[in-house]
């Protein structure tokens, strides 16, 4: 296919951009360290497709709209960076662009064809989001989880490759441990990131869900959910000591009725002292020697008879 030179705007190029547009070109900076001013290609739209590995999985809808409208207005100024498959060309970096394209009714799009495995494909479309800081907290972790998962990397490794310390992709990552209604709620902008880390301190899945709920149906701030969770801990703890108090308090029978069943038998007063319900100590008391000599008698017959 041929290749068609960029034209030349002049100086007034940008008298002529909207805000949105320049804000989309100022964007796109992170693009220019993998172009390197390749020639520009344009290809049929439908000759493209989005690249699996994406890690952005929701577009907004208005904003889609809204540079659609741009890019009628003044075209697709950013190409697209695609790899070649076997039958079509899989989309490095600029998804977004080409999606508003489409709605545009663009029929060709300017491209930049790129040799990429899919590692690197992988690694530029994460950093393009990043950077952009499209990707919503849980699509953040998830590409984060994609990299090291599909791709054997380690947490360093793969916070070197995106430019990130190790500590925030753990503390990104730790999202994905959240009840998955919980994920989808901060997907869906029901609650923001800041809410849901709030929630990682509550273990139980449906009580993280309950409390997502309870935060949307009362817009609730991340300050009133951290209040919310440390009342729901402080809850849990008083009942983990009020059943260890029960539990005590029913092991303490317990220990009198085998006490009593002991001195039945033994024919002298017994004590029984627990240290954590499993290990302790029998006390057994005398009041003469002839006494310890039956108790220890009478114990002596008892493993005679074993």
């Amino acid at each position: 296919m041929a290749a068609r030179k960029k034209g030349g705007l002049g100086k007034g190029i940008d008298a002529l951009i909207t805000p949105t547009v320049k804000k989309e070109a100022d964007q796109e900076k992170v693009i220019e360290k993998v172009v390197e001013k390749t020639v520009e290609l344009y290809l049929k739209i439908d000759e493209i497709e989005p690249n699996r590995l994406q890690p952005r999985k929701n577009f907004d809808e208005d904003a889609l709209q809204e540079l659609s409208e741009s890019i009628k207005q003044y075209g697709l100024i950013q190409p697209i960076v695609v790899k070649k498959q076997e039958k079509y060309y899989e989309i490095v970096a600029g998804e977004r662009r080409w999606r508003a394209a489409r709605i545009a009714g663009l029929k060709e799009v300017p491209v930049i064809v790129k040799e990429y495995d899919d590692r690197e494909s992988m690694e530029i479309a994460i950093v393009e989001n990043l950077q952009r800081e499209d990707l919503n907290p849980i699509e953040e972790a998830q590409a984060y989880r994609c990299l090291i998962e599909e791709f054997g990397l380690k947490q360093d490794e793969a916070a070197k490759k995106v430019s990130k310390s190790r500590t925030a992709v753990t503390n990104a990552m730790r999202l994905l441990k959240l009840d998955e209604r919980v994920q989808q709620m901060v997907i869906d902008d029901m609650i923001s990131g800041g809410h849901a880390r709030t929630l990682l301190a509550v273990e139980n899945k449906d009580e993280q869900y309950t409390m997502a709920m309870l935060i949307f149906d009362n817009k609730m701030s991340v300050r009133e959910t951290e209040k919310l969770v440390r009342n729901y801990q402080k809850k849990e703890e008083e009942k983990k000591v009020s059943e260890k108090k029960e539990d005590f308090s029913q092991m303490e029978t317990i220990y009198h009725q085998l006490e009593e069943r002991m001195k039945s038998v033994i024919g002298s007063k017994v004590a029984i002292h627990s240290r954590n319900y499993k290990k302790g100590k029998i006390e057994i008391e005398y009041y003469s020697n002839d006494e310890l000599e039956r108790i220890i008698d009478l114990i002596e017959s008892v493993k005679q008879v074993g």
